[in-house]
């Protein structure tokens, strides 16, 4: 009929999928506390009471109280200050390390998925051996290597999480690579460049989205575990697994100096891993973590 509208039947699951999860109070609770660390991080400078690095010996150790929210550490610095300024390094090692792990993890993803034979055994044979440590395991031994530092553990969160995009995208490719528009490419000459890049990619960035926004979970607490433990940012950055740290010792005379930070890991992991599930579920339901 003229005037007729029609909708492709994959537009309408899409659409259906994410009414669903958008009306889900948990999904929507996790992606307002997402927005508020992502706003926390980039006006940092304004939303901080405080600078994070400004001492008042006046209020060495005290209490939330109405003059400090979340109460003051041993040097008398705001620690609502410091939160707010460490989201934007735990956001950073964050983005940083998930881009590093996914970009080399589907090109290797890629590769081993459409070329096969030896160099999906060679590819293979790499990840598992990235794959016999756990993740933390594997950060702190990359950083215990290039030394402790910003940088550096932003980049052994990335290592670390190479072996988790390369298989899923591997398995993805050898799947896809088997449907007939594949076939279709190549008996129209296209080269394998082409049809990695214009036929493959853009059918696995869908579970790669979703990969990634669980993995922005892990680094930050990877991140956070390694500074805990002095090999990644240094004082008197205002890291969260710093701030932990220094109170670990203070628990029952100052147990706000841990509990804070503490939070504020909790939350935005939390936070962050149900935005993936969100996305996972809408984008991509048949993904299984």
């Amino acid at each position: 009929m003229l005037g007729s509208t029609t909708v492709a039947p994959h537009r309408l699951r899409w659409s259906r999928q994410l009414r669903r999860v958008t009306h889900s109070a948990v999904v929507l609770g996790g992606a307002l506390c997402v927005a508020l660390v992502v706003t926390m991080a980039v006006f940092a400078g304004s939303l901080a009471p405080r600078d994070p690095d400004d001492q008042n010996f006046d209020l060495i150790e005290a209490r939330p109280s109405p003059q400090a929210l979340f109460g003051t550490d041993r040097f008398g610095r705001d620690i609502l200050g410091r939160i707010i300024f460490g989201a934007r390094i735990s956001l950073n090692i964050g983005l940083v390390g998930v881009s590093i792990g996914a970009l080399l993890g589907t090109v290797l993803g890629l590769m081993a998925g459409y070329y096969g034979g030896w160099i999906d055994a060679l590819i293979t044979m790499l990840l598992n051996i990235l794959l016999a440590l756990p993740g933390i395991l594997l950060a702190l031994v990359i950083v215990a290597a290039l030394g402790a530092g910003l940088q550096n553990i932003m980049i052994a969160v990335g290592i670390s999480s190479i072996p988790r995009y390369a298989l899923l995208i591997r398995g993805r490719t050898r799947v896809i690579r088997q449907e007939d528009f594949i076939e279709a490419a190549r008996a129209l000459g296209c080269t394998d460049r082409r049809i990695i890049l214009q036929h493959i990619l853009p059918n696995v960035l869908a579970p790669l989205v979703v990969l990634s926004t669980l993995g922005l979970a892990t680094a930050v607490l990877i991140g956070a575990s390694v500074s805990y433990l002095g090999l990644g940012a240094q004082p008197p950055t205002p890291e969260w697994g710093i701030m932990v740290n220094d109170g670990k010792n203070l628990l029952r005379q100052a147990w706000w100096l841990s509990t804070m930070p503490g939070l504020a890991i909790l939350v935005t992991v939390i936070a962050l891993n149900l935005l993936g599930d969100s996305l996972r579920d809408a984008l991509d339901p048949g993904l299984k973590m």
